[in-house]
């Protein structure tokens, strides 16, 4: 995002936007997380597996694509909450430096930033994976697993949501976040 600060307009609802981030390994949850919480919050959902569509077609996940994909994620999030909404961005932000952009994005704004790790046990997240049908995600369990080896660790202020269990834990666990 460009270093020019923008203030955000207040909602319809009286509250101020605030952006969401919703991180982890693919497989782990992180849309149900994300869709729960964009509910709660009457938020906008952007999911960089649609954004990744809307750009390349067919993609090759490439560094650079990985790249424009997150420009333009963080381009639509800032212009969501510009229009005075909130946003929960939905994408495995692996990188420490994406974490620390979305981060700043969000300061240049004005609005406050909202880091949510979905975490699984292994063994759930390969069923899961095996099961998914209709789904935005090419990642199988392989790119998991190479995800697992490359996530940079979160060294700030953070919550984390465990999708280990059935769909009410996990939508428990996002009620005492928002």
């Amino acid at each position: 995002m460009s270093g020019e600060r923008a203030t955000a307009n207040v909602s319809n609802t009286g509250q101020q936007p605030h952006v969401v981030v919703v991180c982890g390994l693919p497989g782990a949850g992180k849309t149900t997380v994300a869709e729960h919480a964009a509910e709660l919050l009457d938020a906008e959902l952007l999911r960089t597996d649609v954004v990744r569509t809307d750009l390349f077609p067919d993609p090759e996940y490439t560094d650079a694509e990985m790249r424009a994909v997150y420009d333009e994620l963080f381009e639509r999030a800032a212009e969501i909450v510009r229009g005075g909404d909130s946003v929960v961005l939905d994408g495995t932000f692996q990188h420490r430096d994406l974490r620390d952009s979305v981060q700043n994005t969000a300061d240049d704004l004005g609005v406050p930033a909202t880091l949510v790790k979905v975490e699984c046990e292994e063994a759930v997240v390969e069923e899961r994976i095996r099961q998914r049908s209709d789904d935005e995600s090419d990642a199988d369990f392989a790119i998991h697993q190479q995800y697992r080896e490359s996530f940079d660790s979160i060294e700030r202020e953070h919550a984390v949501v465990d999708n280990s269990e059935g769909l009410d834990s996990t939508r428990e666990q996002v009620d005492v976040l928002f």
